[in-house]
């Protein structure tokens, strides 16, 4: 199943998740936008792993004084896909 989130506060605009919500595993994740280093990055590492071990890792973590970020921000599209 693939999502596009709408993302705020960063300078990535959206990301694109494909998740499996029978197995509960991200298949890939890719940032329209952002610093390539850490969204290519971030989205490597979230390939292949379980959506709620992603939330855990990747939530509240903040870019400067912005209070959220693009890992930040995937969590929270992570969350909004597990409640759908």
């Amino acid at each position: 199943m693939k999502s596009i989130y709408q993302t705020e506060g960063t300078c990535s605009k959206a990301i694109e998740i494909d998740y499996d919500p029978a197995t509960g595993i991200v298949n890939s994740v890719r940032f329209a936008g952002g610093c390539p280093g850490n969204t290519v990055g971030v989205a490597a590492l979230a390939k292949g792993r379980k959506a709620t071990d992603l939330i855990a890792m990747l939530e509240g973590i903040p870019c400067g004084t912005r209070g959220t970020s693009c890992p930040d921000q995937l969590s929270r599209a992570l969350k909004q896909i597990i409640q759908k």
